[in-house]
């Protein structure tokens, strides 16, 4: 009876782990996604139409109208103007259109309403600043070629009916991950890099990379261009503005200073490259769109938020410590490098004041006042490529804290060199 009772137990035994191992199959195991693939018209761009076929996708794209603030503090999605804050941000961007209206970003949703309400905005704005905005852009660039960006932005406007949506990134035959934008693809082709070669995981990247990035508009032609060509470093870049490519010199002239001043457009993938996560081959959307489930199903979350909203199922795949602790490590960060970026933006605004005094001085050293002047182009630059991105440095700690401490010292040389060209004390 014994010798019964023990292999019933052991029947039971295997019986039941069958069952979990079905049950893994099902809930853990199940394909990336249970929807059947559906070809799409090239010309469709409404979400709605696709999201009839990818609901689950579709539904975490609709998380993005949200708006909420930060749960670190930093970010968010509330259209806050950023010179509260940080109030040096009026003096820095003083006599160009980033100290009139600067505002945290809604999220892609709002791309194309932001950009019309802005106050940036004006009638000569060019064709080109709606390149990251919109999935029009795939068409207007098909059809037009780089003229659609010298065009006036306002001629452009009654052919863009949707923002940022799902064909920004999907190839609508086949769901593949695709960069519409012309001028990642140039930079990338320049680099080395054939996008339609790319394999998936690092087209997790490049689809972000293809808006996240920093560029300028080419004189004349208004074209976006990259400055990569030197490598994806502030410094490299910085480098890469000095030798005028193309004939830009500047953004605008500081009317202070009288600095040649450069803007920095959210060069979030630029940092990221290479930070930790981008070197250990983390893409952006491993963090930011991470993979759920529900029902059983697997699929990418396309609600494009900060990784601390979900973060079982964007970090701790990969980390073991425990949520708080993992929300308590990028709170510290991002804290230190907003320290610092706070001292640098100041020291930068007291040194445009300086150098405006000095200016004034009738027998000022000019060539002196010159090398002060590209000092402060050169910290402004650091400063901005720091603060125009929108992790607060998370993507790349070392690098972001390295960049300010230059940046603070360079704003030091820039107030030094001016009060020695004006035998002043300032």
């Amino acid at each position: 009876m014994k010798s019964k009772n023990f292999f019933l137990k052991i029947l039971l035994g295997m019986v039941l782990i069958i069952l979990i191992i079905i049950l893994i199959r099902v809930f853990l195991l199940a394909p990336a996604t249970t929807e059947k693939l559906v070809a799409i018209s090239d010309s469709e761009y409404d979400p709605a139409v696709w999201g009839k076929y990818y609901p689950l996708e579709y539904n975490s794209y609709l998380k993005n109208k949200e708006m909420a603030p930060s749960l670190t503090g930093f970010g968010g999605s509330v259209k806050d103007q950023k010179s509260i804050k940080e109030p040096e941000i009026l003096v820095n961007f003083k006599g160009m259109a980033f100290s009139k209206d600067y505002t945290e970003d809604r999220g892609h949703p709002y791309a194309m309403d932001d950009l019309e309400k802005t106050k940036r905005v004006t009638p000569a704005t060019p064709g080109s600043c709606m390149t990251c905005k919109t999935a029009n852009l795939y068409e207007i660039y098909k059809d037009m070629g780089w003229n659609y960006a010298k065009m006036p932005l306002t001629e452009l406007l009654p052919r863009i009916k949707h923002p940022i949506v799902c064909a920004n990134c999907h190839d609508p035959q086949t769901m593949k991950l695709r960069v519409i934008n012309p001028a990642f693809i140039e930079a990338m082709q320049k680099r080395g890099i054939d996008i339609a070669q790319a394999p998936r995981e690092d087209m997790r990247s490049y689809v972000c990379g293809q808006c996240h990035a920093e560029y300028y508009f080419e004189p004349g032609t208004k074209r976006v261009i990259f400055p990569w060509d030197k490598g994806l470093k502030p410094q490299d870049m910085y480098a890469y503005y000095n030798d005028i490519p193309s004939g830009f010199d500047m953004d605008w002239l500081h009317p202070d200073s009288q600095a040649k001043m450069l803007k920095a457009q959210h060069p979030d993938y630029e940092l990221a490259s290479g930070g930790i996560h981008g070197k250990s081959g983390v893409s952006c959307a491993d963090c930011h769109m991470p993979y759920m489930r529900e029902g059983g199903r697997k699929y990418s979350s396309h609600w494009v938020t900060s990784p601390m909203k979900h973060i079982q199922a964007s970090c701790r795949t990969c980390h073991t410590q425990d949520e708080q602790w993992l929300l308590e490590r990028v709170k510290t960060t991002q804290n230190n490098v907003f320290q610092l970026q706070r001292i640098a933006g100041q020291t930068i605004a007291r040194a445009h004041g300086v150098l405006g005094k000095a200016g004034a001085v009738a027998k000022v050293n000019k060539g002196e006042l010159d090398k002060a002047r590209e000092l402060l182009r050169n910290a402004q630059w650091l400063w901005d490529f720091i603060a125009a991105e929108n992790s607060m440095g998370f993507h790349n700690p070392d690098q972001a804290l390295n960049t300010l401490g230059q940046s603070i010292d360079l704003a030091h040389r820039a107030l030094a060199t001016a009060n020695r060209a004006a035998g002043t004390q300032y």
